[in-house]
């Protein structure tokens, strides 16, 4: 816990002694950047196993007695379905047993199915490892949803969304890993040699994936002593509707209903060239294995960035609505240079190409969250963020899909042409939602009521 000397200090516009935050009833801890980096650390733990086999779609094929590139394709979106089908329950659970539980079923579905995909090296055994897979991708329904819950219920009222955007960091550090590494540790070779390096590649996951479970087991606390901001007090005062009510609310709201669909749109691209990533470019560079995971990388790594500074920007100017708009904008001018560059065949404008996307791209997801959480507040996050994941992860699917079918019936430039459009129709859409903060608005309220005489007698002089 936090020493007597910094125990109260809150974020904020205004300035209250320590004592007397208690008094009004919220304040920070230490502890909240322990919680978050557990958190980065199981969310990664999950991302890099998302396209462990589809960035090696070659030697995944090559090794697996019949196996297509279609169904390699599956060990990705079995992530988006069982997500679908299973996302209610579990923004339910989280409402209602929190986040500690949420995160220790994730943690041990990521550590379970890991320890399950290394009996799978063996060229008939690829049904075992799509076993594996699914049980890895279903425990991310325990831990997509989290980062606005856990930024809400643990950060100070300038800090949440920057708080949001490290939590998705996690998420795409994870799936940069998961870029790189097999393309590093799987070269291809003989049968008895592709078998030694999917081991090795496994086994990584199975030991990294086996301390987090124990981490989060050992130290992650469900919630800190006090709330962490005005707004999330106000939050915990409000009369909480069931989770269907909640659910039908959510839906009913136009504004959230036209993010529900912009944020689906512009994740699914992001999950579609993820997936497809080795697809679109082996047509331009077919001996570039090592350097399409390195693209991978660096759009996921510049999508870190964006997610970085998003939510400083989001802490800083409180601008939700046009930061949204500008990075969709820049999102959908990415891919349209990507598509209609990769006819020159020169790796350094993939690479810088791939940077620009995944700057704004991925960099939209936090900012994505939190404008959704202002526009709902004080619904739940976890159930927010569950509807938003729902979305990414339906349109993910359709458009992973229709993806590939065009690069296999059609071309690639057909493919990321249909891409871009896509970004484009979610960029005029986003200009259609209404701004109504409605998190800031009841932060400000909350801090300007005195909670006691002290903080009264102290607002007032």
């Amino acid at each position: 816990q936090m020493g007597s000397a910094e125990s109260g200090k809150l974020n904020g516009h205004h300035s209250i002694a320590a004592d007397d935050a208690e008094e009004i009833g919220h304040r920070v801890f230490t502890r909240r950047y322990a919680m978050l980096i557990m958190f980065i650390l199981l969310s990664g733990s999950n991302g890099m196993q998302w396209t462990q086999y589809t960035i090696i779609v070659d030697h995944v094929c090559a090794f697996y007695n019949q196996v297509t590139p279609s169904l390699v394709d599956w060990t990705s979106m079995i992530y988006m379905l069982t997500y679908i089908l299973f996302f209610v329950p579990a923004s339910w659970f989280l409402d209602r047993f929190g986040l500690r539980w949420s995160l220790l079923l994730g943690a041990g579905g990521n550590c379970i199915g890991a320890w399950i995909k290394i009996l799978s090296t063996t060229p008939d055994a690829f049904w075992i490892t799509f076993i594996g897979q699914t049980i890895v991708g279903a425990s991310q329904m325990f831990t997509l949803g989290i980062p606005p819950k856990l930024a809400a219920v643990w950060f100070g009222s300038d800090e949440v969304s920057t708080a949001c955007a490290a939590g998705v960091f996690g998420n795409q550090l994870g799936i940069a890993v998961g870029f790189l590494l097999p393309t590093l540790l799987v070269s291809g070779g003989a049968t008895e040699e592709v078998a030694l390096q999917l081991n090795h590649l496994f086994l990584v996951s199975c030991v990294l994936n086996s301390f987090i479970f124990v981490l989060i087991i050992c130290f992650f606390a469900e919630k800190p002593p006090l709330p962490a901001s005005a707004a999330q007090a106000a939050a915990i005062e409000e009369t909480q509707q069931g989770h269907g009510a909640t659910l039908k609310g959510l839906m009913t709201d136009r504004n959230f209903l036209m993010l529900f669909v912009t944020y689906g749109l512009n994740t699914g691209v992001f999950y579609a060239v993820s997936t497809l990533l080795a697809q679109i470019t082996k047509p331009f560079f077919p001996d570039a294995t090592t350097e399409i995971g390195t693209i991978g990388l660096l759009i996921v790594v510049a999508g870190m960035a964006g997610s970085v500074v998003g939510g400083f920007v989001l802490d800083r100017f409180k601008k939700f609505k046009l930061t949204t708009l500008l990075v969709y904008l820049f999102s959908c001018l990415g891919m349209a240079s990507i598509t209609f560059t990769l006819q020159f065949k020169e790796l350094w404008i993939v690479y810088v190409n791939g940077i620009l996307m995944g700057f704004f791209m991925t960099g939209y997801l936090p900012i994505g969250f939190e404008f959704a959480a202002e526009l709902t507040f004080p619904a739940a996050e976890g159930t927010v963020g569950g509807l938003l994941n729902a979305a990414a992860q339906i349109f993910g699917m359709a458009l992973t899909s229709g993806a590939g079918e065009l690069i296999n019936s059609v071309s690639v430039f057909s493919c990321n042409i249909t891409l871009s459009i896509v970004l484009l129709i979610g960029t005029i859409l986003t200009a259609t939602i209404r701004e109504d903060l409605k998190r800031q608005n009841a932060h400000r309220h909350h801090a300007l009521i005195p909670q006691s005489e002290t903080a009264l007698t102290n607002l007032t002089t």
